[in-house]
């Protein structure tokens, strides 16, 4: 059975005051593909998001809802050095797939099931779970696993503050 926030949450009402300010949200989600022009590919024409910026080479940056989504080739900022004014961004990469998920409505599965299936990406799994919630899955270039999921996997019909 999934937990739910309030129920993970209760007894801890002073935490937030004895951390600081608590985050608001996920600014920038990261994945990592070796092909940046597969994965370019693939977020805009399958997935549909609005490219922002691209450095041959190094990263495609796209837009989604209030957030942004990366994808980096590892070789390069594993090892590279990129600096603003003379701050250096710190190294990051990451080997074998991850797992992410985009929201979407209830009312968009059956489209986002017809894109797939038109653009020939194999469905790996699709979920209606039982808690709430619906999941369809796939794999982009770089094999990570990608996931369109409604809110109500983890939150109950809340509305986003």
């Amino acid at each position: 059975m999934v937990e739910r926030e309030s129920d993970a949450m209760t007894g801890m009402e002073g935490a937030d005051e004895a951390l600081g300010a608590k985050p608001q949200g996920i600014l920038e989600t990261v994945v990592y593909c070796e092909c940046l022009s597969e994965a370019r590919v693939f977020y805009e024409q399958v997935v549909g998001l609005s490219v922002v910026s691209v450095e041959p080479g190094r990263h495609v940056f796209f837009r989604v809802g209030q957030g942004m989504f990366l994808v980096f080739d590892p070789r390069d900022t594993e090892r590279g050095t990129v600096l603003i004014g003379d701050q250096m961004i710190p190294r990051h990469g990451s080997a074998g797939p991850s797992h992410f998920a985009f929201v979407i409505l209830p009312r968009q599965i059956d489209s986002v099931r017809e894109r797939l299936k038109n653009q020939r990406i194999a469905i790996e799994a699709e979920i209606e779970w039982p808690t709430g919630g619906h999941s369809i899955y796939c794999r982009d270039p770089a094999g990570n696993s990608v996931e369109f999921a409604t809110r109500e996997l983890w939150f109950d019909n809340e509305l986003m503050v």
